[in-house]
C-alpha cells in the first residue's frame, strides 16, 4: 500500500512503504491467527495487515493521544474494524499471547520491550522491530543474542525515490532504517510419546 493512501498526522511516525512491506513478510502472517503491534503510530502496519489478511485478529497499542486519534481516523478510512486498539505504554499487561508482533517503537523500553515481547509470543512466533538510531538497532541485536529466539537477521533498508533536479532526475536518498527479525525457540517435547494433548 502507497504512504499516501493513510491519513497523516504532524509528527506522527508512520513505517513506511518499503520497510512496511518488508517487515510484514518476515511477520509471516499467512501463517499467525493473532498480531500486536507495539508503537502504532498511524496504524499503517496494523491496517495493511488486517486488509491483507481478513481474519487475523489485529491488536494496535499506541500511548500517544494523537496518534491514537489518527489510528482511529485510518480505521474508519479504510473501513477496516477488525483492528482493536488500546490506549497504553508498553510494556503492559495482556492476557493474549500473539502468533507475531511488530514494534515500531520502543519509549525508551527496549530491552523490556523484547523480554515482554518474547513472553507475549507463541512458540514459533515472529518478532520484527524497526529503528532509525543504529545504538538502538545494536541494542536489540546484542540482546536477541541472548534469548531463546532462532532465524535471528537483521537489515539495513535505504531506498531512493526519483526527483527531478534541473532538466533530469536523481534519486533522493531517505535516511536508512534498520529492521530485525526472529523467531520465538520452539520447544520440543522431551519424550517424543508425549502429545501437547495430554
Amino acid at each position: 500500500m502507497k504512504d499516501e493512501l493513510f491519513l497523516r498526522g504532524h509528527r506522527i511516525p508512520m513505517t513506511k512503504e518499503t520497510v512496511r512491506a518488508l517487515a510484514l513478510e518476515r511477520l509471516e502472517l499467512n501463517k499467525a491467527r493473532h498480531l500486536i503491534d507495539v508503537g502504532a503510530g498511524t496504524g499503517s502496519v496494523s491496517i495493511e495487515a488486517a486488509l491483507r489478511y481478513p481474519t487475523l485478529d489485529v491488536l494496535a497499542i499506541e500511548r500517544k493521544e494523537e496518534a491514537l486519534a489518527l489510528i482511529y481516523e485510518n480505521v474508519r478510512h479504510f473501513g477496516c474494524h477488525t483492528v482493536r486498539i488500546q490506549a497504553g505504554v508498553a510494556p503492559l499487561p495482556l492476557e493474549e499471547a500473539a502468533d507475531a508482533i511488530f514494534i515500531g517503537g520502543t519509549g525508551g523500553h527496549l530491552t523490556e520491550l523484547i523480554d515482554w515481547a518474547l513472553t507475549h509470543l507463541n512458540q514459533g512466533g515472529r518478532l520484527v522491530m524497526t529503528f532509525i538510531l543504529l545504538e538502538n538497532f545494536m541494542q536489540a541485536l546484542v540482546h536477541l543474542q541472548s534469548c531463546q529466539v532462532v532465524s535471528l537477521d537483521g537489515r539495513e533498508i535505504q531506498i531512493g525515490e526519483l526527483t527531478p533536479l534541473g532538466q533530469g532526475h536523481y534519486f533522493k536518498p531517505n535516511n536508512p532504517t534498520y529492521l530485525i527479525s526472529c523467531q520465538k525457540f520452539v520447544e520440543h517435547l522431551s519424550d517424543p510419546k508425549e502429545s501437547a494433548y495430554d
